[in-house]
């Protein structure tokens, strides 16, 4: 594989217009991910999900150079029905197209052709291997005392032409002061055996509110890898949902930094897997600062020879006196071929905080089922209405009520 990456990324340089800034930071880049590799097992991290041996186990001759001068065509039958929203549209990585007409188009600002300007200063190899082989990336500026009027829907579509291959794709919003954003990010994929790597930066300034659903539900065999960095500053909001079902992998990383006085993350999440699908959702919260809060909540629901991971961190800085943080993972299982790997950590150094966690894992409640049963129900119907309710606690959790009943209907969820 370390063979066809080089040639894949010369031929990159090649057919590209980079800076010659441009070129050193992709080459430090690069060279930093030849060094580091795929993520195995032998890092903390990745202890669950050894990413090396699952590309290995489901893609062949993966290939790292994805030509994006040719348009695709959009399927638009896969848009949201019924749903007013902005549209942000990429097919195989490439963005076809943009679209705000529900918007005030000084209000906000798009970007859609930028380079790398800085390396990556972390010490996460997928972000080497974004940073080395995202041809251009977006940013999306929302400008100051601005609310955009509906909901952005970012389409991340792959279709039947990708086989084999490696998207990476970078992505930037900027929430300027006193501002808000609903995002949503949808997968749909009809492509086969890719890995997928997407970067998303969120920069939350004073005031403003950041409300982002992140929708993999369609069953595909791609392997996926989202990181999502989060920066707040004092008093604003980020609220993220997460429905992780559709991929045969996935991991959702979530690293957010509270920055300034009184902001508040809330991070909820869902599995429900089946088959041999493997899904994980990692997250880091930082407290920074003083007078921060978090809420983490994360279930799920398996079945056949599907595995769950959950690895969620609250950190809290000497200086962060006055933290609020919260986290709690439960998972049904339903059947003994499952799997569920709940690690929940805790990293204080400040003296007055209030700081929870907790993790359980089981099958269904069979007094319940017999009492459903007893009310009228057959087995497979007080299985569901049980499996339903289970998950109800979390989406109840998302406070747009128009995405919210989005999402009851994309899970088939009834109260």
């Amino acid at each position: 594989m370390e063979e066809q990456l080089k040639i894949d990324f010369e031929k990159l340089l090649e057919n590209s217009n980079f800076s010659k800034k441009n070129i050193e930071i992709k080459r430090k880049s690069f060279i930093n991910f030849i060094e580091k590799g795929f993520p195995n097992k032998r890092e903390e991290n990745w202890k669950f999900s050894d990413l090396n041996q699952i590309i290995s186990k489901n893609i062949k001759n993966l290939s790292f150079y994805n030509d994006l001068s040719k348009p695709n065509k959009i399927d638009q039958s896969i848009f949201f029905d019924g749903l007013e929203h902005n549209k942000l549209v990429f097919v195989n990585g490439r963005i076809e197209k943009i679209e705000f007409d529900y918007e005030e188009k000084n209000k906000i600002e798009i970007l859609d052709n930028l380079v790398l300007e800085k390396s990556n200063n972390s010490n996460n190899s997928l972000l080497f291997l974004n940073n080395a082989f995202v041809s251009k990336y977006f940013k999306l500026i929302v400008k100051k005392n601005y609310s955009l009027k509906k909901p952005l829907v970012i389409y991340n579509i792959t279709n039947k032409d990708l086989v084999s291959k490696s998207i990476n794709l970078k992505v930037d919003i900027l929430l300027e002061e006193n501002s808000s954003l609903k995002l949503v990010d949808f997968s749909n994929d009809e492509s086969i055996t890719n890995f997928i790597n997407i970067n998303y930066n969120f920069d939350v300034q004073k005031n403003s509110i950041l409300k982002n659903y992140k929708i993999d539900n369609n069953s595909n065999s791609n392997v996926k890898y989202y990181f999502n960095n989060i920066n707040q500053d004092s008093n604003s909001v980020a609220e993220i949902f997460l429905l992780s079902s559709g991929s045969e992998f996935i991991k959702n990383e979530i690293n957010c930094n509270l920055n300034g006085k009184y902001a508040s993350a809330f991070v909820n999440g869902v599995f429900i897997l089946n088959e041999t699908k493997h899904h994980e959702i990692k997250t880091n919260i930082n407290h920074l600062i003083e007078n921060t809060k978090s809420y983490q909540l994360i279930k799920g629901v398996l079945e056949d020879k599907s595995k769950a991971v959950y690895q969620g961190k609250i950190f809290v800085n000497s200086k962060a006196q006055k933290t609020d943080g919260y986290q709690l993972s439960k998972a049904v299982l339903l059947n003994e071929n499952t799997e569920f790997n709940a690690k929940p950590e805790l990293e204080i150094y400040a003296d007055d905080v209030k700081c929870s966690h907790g993790s359980a894992s089981g099958n269904l409640n069979e007094e319940s089922i017999f009492y459903l049963k007893s009310r009228g129900l057959n087995y497979k119907e007080a299985k569901k209405l049980l499996i339903n309710g289970f998950l109800l606690d979390v989406v109840e959790k998302i406070t747009d009520f128009e995405i919210k009943n989005l999402m009851k209907n994309i899970m088939n969820l009834k109260q």
